[in-house]
């Protein structure tokens, strides 16, 4: 923590009467973080340890903003509940950190654990001054081109005044008051349909805003609890058009349909919004209780009521770009794209619980889509940087940019540009010259972000130059049969990564009820690095005959280029097909089926001339009930190289691009060699947490603290030297940092220990 300075001292027993001014503190660093939410919190440690004097100042007494334990939401992004088919997309990078760590402490779901997990990766950075109740009230602008010169800022805790100077400053506000005070561009409400031709939005622009939510939590006391409401709590429950989809097991942020405030100003009503959303929310737990139709409520007490209401929309403000939604929907490609999203167009009614719509529409994209750095700093204020949910997009693109997980992970962008702007002096529109922006990519990779499309080559790297080779390497011949048998009574498909060249002949355990006939598909995506398949390459009829068999599918096409593909297989209620209880990373097997929680049916089918794909939803069962299609591969799949470990691609997309070893390999080891001795200082390796579990954070709770291909302890050598022995992993990223440098022609990474899956190492990178 810095040392504030203190212009007025320490005083004793007051002696004088009258006015006085409150006790004012400076502090000078080189970035101001206005706002502690998950966005705030991410750009600040990007930027603290890149050596980065940072200021976070927070108006409220904890980190995490709606992941708090005040809001209680749990995080989500690209992954969107496994829902939509946007697979291995979990954000990258600190947001990962957070978690992957949660669920290692937390795998119930307890957001005040969160809470604290948040506050000590904060803590760590010796790097940032962490000002919590401290609201920013004031902001002083230059003459002429505005650049921000100083904030002031007041805590309600310790009655401090703090005046803060910076050559930075980042808005992580959510509604935007560092922008609005220092005079940024800025929308409120929808732009018309005309303006960024975007076809789900209204004719002519209007207020329309999406809601406030206010939750709350139930616990089972195991005897009768009486409840009597507060007079203020809504009477006629029947002014809630949904009321009649209540459920006693619902609680906490499933019920973000309690929803209020878009048809007022989110800003400045925010307070009335807030009232409105207890005598709701409170109306609809009396309703549970004792209107007769929930016997079940007997013995549940509220345990708690949210007292600030989550907010979704208010200000947003104007970048160099601002996404639209074909941006979104078409995946438009972008030189300076920096992150990524993936949730839905999430739109809901401005009246909220009060409107007879639905309570949202979902339009969901074929894969996800890139998010430009030109979105991530004003346009007219130039030292200030844009992140969280004020990132300049229209309100349409703005209904899936808005989520958690995505803007933390743009917010990570924005704390590595800001130390490339602190170091060479430069102001955030500097960056955008394509060098700069190859070279913000590059670092950003290099701390575990994920740009689809962009590879990290860097160039420092040191692995890059050496030869690697592995104790053994995966060919994998089958997916072995565990003795379960599911039913074809929905398609599935096992999605899994194939080299360019003929495509293998796969093999099926099957059992038919009566000689038929099964009807296989081999489909990709028309997009790399998309898991939509709508490009359709063979289809083959397997004739079966009456009781248990091999199926051979054999397609008589090829892949242009390595990818995943799906063997897909056609409903028929007669066969029943082989399942393995086997995971390996890049493979999953799916189902034409919907999540509930963010699709209405099968296939997502919009309305005509909405600018929206027409598509099935393919996705997989969660663990544990998670099971693998059993399959042969011949020849053996055989893509799962140590080469991987370099080629700039940490997760599977477009292939597996991870190194696994064989399945009876005692002691897997990876080994780096050169010609020539090296001189080392770090080395990072990077495991697998399974980038599509979306890893919710609060209320769901999760049956495993570790990810099964996770590598749980591992050591690293140089020759007869061990340079470190990890005895407990979860993480993704593994950092180390030798105290003094060591020179090498050899170093070997060694597997002890990993989950139930085969262990797989994603890169190692030397420096």
């Amino acid at each position: 923590m810095h040392e504030l300075k203190d212009t007025i001292g320490a005083t004793g027993a007051s002696t004088t009467t009258g006015p006085r001014t409150l006790r004012q503190q400076n502090l000078d660093v080189d970035l101001v973080v206005v706002g502690g939410g998950l966005s705030g919190v991410c750009a600040a440690i990007t930027a603290a340890r890149q050596g980065v004097r940072t200021a976070l100042v927070q108006d409220r007494p904890v980190l995490g903003g709606n992941a708090s334990s005040e809001v209680r939401l749990w995080v989500l992004g690209a992954t969107s509940h496994m829902g939509n088919n946007n697979r291995w997309a979990r954000e990258g990078g600190v947001i990962d950190e957070f978690l992957v760590e949660n669920m290692w402490r937390n795998p119930e779901g307890n957001a005040v654990v969160f809470d604290s997990i948040l506050l000590e990766w904060t803590l760590r950075e010796s790097n940032i001054t962490l000002l919590l109740n401290t609201a920013v009230d004031s902001a002083e602008t230059e003459a002429g081109e505005g650049r921000i010169t100083s904030v002031s800022a007041f805590c309600s805790q310790n009655q401090n005044r703090y005046n803060i100077t910076a050559p930075l400053f980042c808005d992580a506000s959510g509604d935007g008051i560092l922008g609005f005070l220092a005079g940024a561009a800025f929308r409120v409400g929808a732009e018309s349909r005309a303006e960024f031709g975007e076809l789900l939005a209204p004719e002519t622009e209007d207020h329309s805003l999406l809601g406030h939510s206010l939750y709350f939590y139930t616990r089972d006391t195991g005897r009768p609890v009486k409840y009597v409401p507060p007079a203020f709590a809504l009477k006629d429950i029947t002014a809630i058009p949904r009321f009649r989809e209540l459920r006693v097991t619902d609680s906490g942020c499933r019920l973000w349909w309690l929803e209020y405030g878009g048809a007022r100003d989110t800003v400045y009503e925010t307070e009335e919004i807030k009232y409105e959303l207890w005598k709701v929310a409170y109306g609809v737990w009396n309703y549970i209780k004792n209107s007769g139709e929930f016997p079940e409520a007997e013995t549940l007490t509220l345990e708690w009521m949210g007292t600030i209401p989550g907010k979704r929309e208010s200000r947003r403000f104007e970048g160099d770009y601002m996404l639209t939604q074909q941006d979104v929907i078409e995946q438009r490609h972008h030189d300076d794209a920096v992150s990524f999203g993936g949730w839905a167009v999430d739109l809901h009614p401005p009246d909220g619980v009060y409107s007879p719509q639905p309570g949202c529409t979902q339009w969901h994209s074929k894969g996800v889509y890139t998010i430009p750095y030109r979105t991530m700093y004003s346009r007219n204020v130039p030292n200030l940087f844009l992140t969280g949910r004020i990132l300049s997009a229209s309100h349409i693109a703005f209904g899936s940019t808005r989520v958690m997980a995505t803007c933390a992970h743009n917010a990570q962008a924005v704390g590595m540009a800001a130390v490339f702007c602190k170091n060479e002096k430069l102001l955030p529109r500097d960056l955008t010259p394509p060098a700069h922006i190859a070279r913000l990519q590059q670092a950003l990779l290099a701390h575990g972000q994920h740009i689809p499309g962009v590879r990290l080559h860097d160039v420092q790297d040191k692995a890059w130059s050496a030869d690697i080779t592995a104790s053994s390497t995966l060919r994998l011949a089958e997916l072995e049969a565990s003795g379960e048998w599911e039913t074809l009574s929905q398609p599935l498909a096992l999605l899994m990564p194939l080299a360019a060249g003929t495509v293998p002949r796969f093999t099926l355990l099957v059992r038919a009820k009566v000689a038929t006939e099964l009807r296989c598909e081999l489909w990709t995506g028309s997009r790399e690095g998309n898991t939509t398949p709508d490009v359709k390459l063979d289809t083959v009829t397997v004739a079966l005959k009456e009781g248990e068999q091999d199926a051979l599918i054999a397609f008589s096409t090829s892949m242009s280029s390595e990818a995943h593909a799906f063997v897909m297989l056609h409903t028929n209620e007669d066969v029943s097909v082989a399942l393995s209880t086997e995971q390996v990373t890049g493979i999953l097997t799916l189902a034409q089926k919907m999540n509930k929680a963010v699709a209405k049916s099968l296939v997502q089918s919009p309305p005509e001339g909405s600018g929206v794909d027409t598509f099935a939803f393919w996705l997989p069962t969660r663990r544990p009930q998670a099971r693998n299609l059993a399959m042969r591969f011949e020849p053996a799949l055989d893509l799962f190289h140590a080469e991987n470990v370099r080629n700039g691609i940490a997760r599977p997309w477009s292939g597996v691009n991870a190194w696994l070893p064989a399945k009876n390999d005692a002691r897997p080891t990876l080994k780096l060699t050169w010609d020539e001795s090296q001189t080392i200082r770090e080395i990072v390796v990077s495991f697998d947490t399974d980038f599509d579990h979306p890893m919710e954070s609060v209320l769901m709770g999760h049956p495993e603290r570790v990810m099964p291909a996770c590598v749980t302890a591992f050591e690293v050598r140089a020759g007869d030297k061990v340079l470190t022995h990890v005895e407990e992993n979860h993480q993704t990223r593994y950092t180390f940092h030798l105290a003094e440098p060591i020179t090498t022609g050899e170093l070997t990474v060694s597997i002890l220990g990993h989950g139930d899956a085969i262990p797989a190492i994603f890169e190692v990178r030397c420096y």
